[in-house]
């Protein structure tokens, strides 16, 4: 039954805000200020990544969570600037030639403001199973290697130095080496202890707001020592007031320029976003994700975001699993994480003179090294030694060639894998054990199963299609050829076989001929529905005959040997058919 389109399917908020209960609001309440202290921090911090003034990360921060709060179908999803958006903006706008930091800013939002676009009409289409076509190994490769550079290119505001930014790890390492600039002593003072400071308030008390306490102990300690007055770069004057409205600058050519940088955006923060969702409903059993919903949410959060002034958002990961911990119970708690950033915005940002940048960059290297996923990495060495593959080179690619080129190599080496495995799947041989209808692999139960030199069942174990239909023939003449000319029947058990495409049906019906002409009998066994359908459909059944479709293994066997014939129900199942 088709589903009925209304508006609650779009506006979800619409769905449990007419719900809403007053015992949700305490929960709501703690959650939402728990993440708006620490939105305020790590805002700033991303947009620094971001190679964007502090206070953009701010205004990323308020009206992509209102937004979000209305569409999106995660209650505690938290939207706002992320680590992995924040290079991704830095890394793309880089590689485009750009004159003065406000030409940067105007991308900036363009970049948003096509991300946005790109995920809205993708949710529209109902596009939301690309997901699919990142793999974990090629997350966490990429992940890994993006989190290791967000890190390193911190280091210019831990030691007080001045280096370009860099997305290549090799580069970054020749501007460090070739820099000049005496290190700042008081800036790396201020970094390092910052550092120790994070993670030793972590590891002593989970529940205390590390980053905020680093922010207040170092811009207290800077505006009475006057350490700003020797060199330590501080964040300086923030512009106080809520984002003006602006339409972002539309150019053609810009816009072709940025292109490849917004789909890879929208993409990554797509899969981030819907990753962490999907994470928190595993363990709360009680949201049920939409993906199309979160790329309609997510894109209308970064659209109408880009004309207040925001760069490209996404889910954060800290700051949803702190607001599921904080006990948020509905969208109201994100909507109060943005009042509380938009009081700062309006009447505290002077707060924020004395900040000093090497404190901000300590939260970001100690954000980023949890996004390195080594457990996962040697499991993967252990288990899976292609997919660990897969990983190590979408790692190395994205450290040495590029953020969008890492990715992108390893979305294809992730395809070439696939196509590798689907080219020479899993198969197995069976026999029947003893006498009773059990059908199972001759490998796995040798001492079991009774074996027969008149009788082959192949069980394929994927699609059959132009790419394997090659390597089934040989499996299936290679085994006719070992038994020395004393096969007399054939069962193909097709149970695992999904689709035959137009080659396939062409080269098996090959097959069937060639076997027949050899005075084997050809079965087909378990087909599902549709496969049975393209084998009726096609000429592949003229050759094969109805009367050699089975429903069971046994089924055939009993054929085959005589023992019994079909019944009328045997032939109907058999074929799908009433006929």
């Amino acid at each position: 039954m088709a589903k009925i389109i209304t508006l609650k399917t779009y506006i979800p908020i619409l769905n449990w805000l007419p719900n809403y209960k007053l015992e949700y609001f305490k929960n709501d309440l703690i959650s939402g200020i728990t993440v708006a202290i620490m939105l305020i921090p790590q805002g700033m911090a991303y947009a620094l990544i971001a190679g964007l003034p502090p206070i953009y990360g701010l205004y990323a921060a308020l009206t992509p969570q209102i937004v979000y709060a209305f569409l999106g179908t995660s209650k505690q999803l938290a939207v706002g600037p992320v680590a992995m958006d924040s290079l991704l903006v830095a890394a793309g706008l880089g590689a485009i030639s750009i004159v003065g930091p406000s030409q940067y800013i105007q991308m900036a939002l363009l970049l948003a403001l096509l991300m946005g676009v790109i995920q809205f009409v993708l949710g529209l289409l109902r596009m939301g199973f690309i997901v699919a076509f990142l793999s974990k190994p090629v997350i966490s490769g990429f992940t890994s290697a993006a989190a290791i550079i967000i890190g390193l290119n911190q280091i210019k505001h831990i030691l007080g130095i001045s280096i370009p930014q860099s997305n290549k790890i090799h580069v970054f390492i020749s501007l460090i080496m070739n820099s000049q600039t005496q290190i700042n002593f008081y800036t790396l003072a201020i970094g390092l202890i910052s550092i120790l400071l994070l993670i030793g308030i972590k590891k002593w008390n989970t529940k205390i707001p590390s980053a905020l306490v680093v922010v207040i102990m170092s811009i207290f300690y800077v505006s009475f020592t006057n350490y700003d007055q020797m060199g330590l770069a501080i964040v300086g004057n923030i512009p106080d007031g809520l984002p003006n409205f602006i339409f972002p600058v539309l150019e053609w050519d810009i816009i072709k320029s940025l292109l490849p940088i917004s789909l890879t955006i929208a993409l990554v923060g797509f899969m981030e976003a819907i990753s962490i969702a999907k994470s928190i409903e595993e363990k709360n059993k009680t949201d049920e994700i939409n993906p199309n919903q979160e790329l309609i949410a997510l894109g209308a959060s970064n659209i109408i975001g880009s004309f207040f002034q925001s760069y490209p958002t996404s889910g954060g990961f800290s700051r949803t699993a702190v607001n599921n911990q904080s006990g948020a119970k509905t969208g109201v708690s994100a909507l109060i994480s943005a009042i509380i950033v938009g009081v700062i915005l309006s009447f505290f940002t002077d707060w924020f003179y004395y900040l000093p940048k090497a404190a901000l960059g300590a939260i970001i290297i100690v954000a980023v090294t949890n996004l390195i996923d080594y457990k996962y990495t040697f499991g993967l060495y252990k288990e899976r030694k292609d997919e660990f593959f897969v990983l190590i080179f979408t790692f190395i690619g994205t450290l040495f060639i590029g953020i969008t080129e890492g990715i992108l190599f390893g979305i294809i080496l992730s395809l070439l894998l696939l196509v590798y495995r689907t080219s020479k799947p899993h198969y197995a041989f069976l026999g029947r054990i003893g006498t009773t209808n059990y059908f199972k692999n001759i490998d796995r139960f040798p001492d079991e199963v009774v074996l027969r030199d008149d009788l082959i069942i192949l069980r394929f174990d994927a699609q059959l299609f132009f790419g394997n239909i090659q390597f089934f023939k040989n499996l299936v003449f290679d085994s006719v050829n070992n038994n020395h000319k004393k096969v007399k029947g054939y069962i193909i058990n097709a149970r695992t076989i999904n689709y035959i495409d137009s080659t396939a049906l062409e080269k098996l019906t090959e097959i069937i001929i060639e076997l027949q002409k050899k005075g084997i009998r050809v079965m087909v066994v378990g087909a599902t529905g549709p496969t049975r359908d393209m084998i009726i459909k096609s000429k592949l059944i003229k050759v094969l005959k109805k009367g050699n479709l089975f429903i069971t293994s046994g089924d055939a066997t009993d054929s085959f040997d005589g023992v019994r014939k079909k019944s009328p129900l045997q032939k109907k199942l058999s074929r799908q058919t009433n006929k």
